[in-house]
């Protein structure tokens, strides 16, 4: 099996912590060393991966899609796996006084592509945790692809995007959140970028208040009645219905799986940066049925991860486009939910592990007849609710 640089950092990590463990299992260290925390600073965690794509045909092809371009749900994947091979390094000490402790994603702050990413140069990824709570940590990665200066002919490094990660630590005997290492800042930009993390950290907390606190229920059914307005035209009066429009309920797809054990982060749980990636796998080609031409990926939205996953769980993915954004023709927004829910046959029982939200466009290509971007609509108030929260989440 070919492994990324990103997977061979990954499994490294792993054999190091798993030789810790078996040496502290050996010596029967006490447990008062192994609740010793460490003060560390942010460079004692940061990781940096190169991607040699101009040079290494197989890596290249492994991360080719059919367009010739990148593939980023892979890159999404990868992303993932980096932030918690960095969250191990900060977690673990020295002469295996770490007690063992479970990390798992809790969510994934908004990602934005700022520029393309090419499959033919080369690339970079660099990470460091740059913010820890008391049971928690963030950590911040960088991805950058040089390109040639074309006015002195020396490459230069370009940043593509930037993804905030955000770990959890639980004890691994009792399950409850268990303290990690300290930080400690020490340059100038070291300050800065935990004060960014700092303020982000403060504003989770007040959305997840202000998700609990119910909006005003006048207006928000006001909302929902005027969106519900053309859906019910088109269960109603289907013959007068907007030929612009196409029903939500009609952008549907999914897939499902069973999770296995290739797929499983050192914890015996399913990575993070999977889901990520069978989502958007799925997300982009719900957007390409829909548009009739393949959509270019533009930013995936704040992700939390609401229960874990385990080895064997039989996995649904079930998408859709939930609105467009048509205020500019040149370039159409769509916007398309993903939802994976955890189904158990043998107790006949579902859950939501995960909500995700894609948006992607639609280029302008000179050899292809455009089609025209439809607008979506609900045709029952839970799909006009889950809208209305997705605008206010945008706006």
């Amino acid at each position: 099996m070919y492994h990324s640089p990103v997977t061979n950092a990954l499994w490294e990590a792993r054999s190091s912590i798993y030789e810790r463990l078996n040496d502290c299992s050996i010596k029967e260290a006490d447990s008062s060393q192994q609740s010793q925390l460490v003060t560390k600073s942010p460079s004692r965690s940061r990781t940096s991966i190169l991607y040699k794509f101009s040079s290494d045909y197989i890596l290249r092809e492994q991360y080719r899609n059919p367009w010739n371009e990148i593939r980023m749900g892979k890159l999404l994947e990868d992303l993932d796996a980096l932030a918690g091979t960095i969250s191990l390094k900060h977690c673990c000490n020295e002469g295996s006084l770490t007690r063992p402790l479970l990390l798992v994603t809790a969510s994934v702050d908004k990602m934005v592509l700022k520029k393309p990413i090419s499959v033919d140069t080369d690339l970079k990824i660099v990470g460091a945790v740059t913010w820890v709570g008391r049971s928690s940590l963030e950590i911040q990665l960088e991805v950058t692809q040089s390109r040639q200066d074309t006015d002195n002919n020396s490459p230069s490094d370009l940043l593509a995007l930037v993804a905030n990660f955000t770990f959890v630590a639980r004890d691994s005997n009792t399950g409850k959140s268990a303290p990690v290492n300290p930080i400690s800042p020490e340059s100038e930009q070291e300050k800065i970028l935990w004060e960014e993390a700092e303020k982000r950290n403060k504003l989770r907390k007040k959305k997840r208040i202000e998700q609990k606190t119910e909006r005003g229920n006048e207006e928000v059914s006001e909302r929902i009645k005027a969106l519900l307005v053309e859906g019910r035209i088109f269960c109603d009066l289907p013959a007068l219905a907007d030929r612009d429009s196409i029903l939500i309920k009609d952008t549907c797809l999914q897939n499902s799986l069973i999770c296995q054990p290739q797929q499983r982060n050192i914890h015996g749980r399913i990575f993070g940066g999977f889901l990520m990636r069978r989502a958007f796998e799925l997300a982009f080609s719900t957007a390409y049925a829909f548009a009739g031409q393949a959509p270019w990926f533009l930013e995936v939205d704040h992700v939390d991860f609401l229960r874990p996953v385990d080895v064997g769980d039989f996995l649904r993915l079930k998408s859709c486009i939930l609105f467009t954004e048509l205020e500019n023709l040149a370039q159409p927004l769509i916007n398309v939910e993903v939802v994976a829910h955890v189904t158990r046959p043998e107790l006949r029982s579902s859950e939501v592990s995960n909500t995700f939200y894609f948006t992607f466009t639609i280029r302008s290509e000179p050899s292809q007849t455009r089609l025209r971007v439809r607008n979506v609509v609900p045709t029952t108030e839970e799909e006009a609710r889950r809208v209305i929260a997705r605008m206010d989440a945008e706006n």
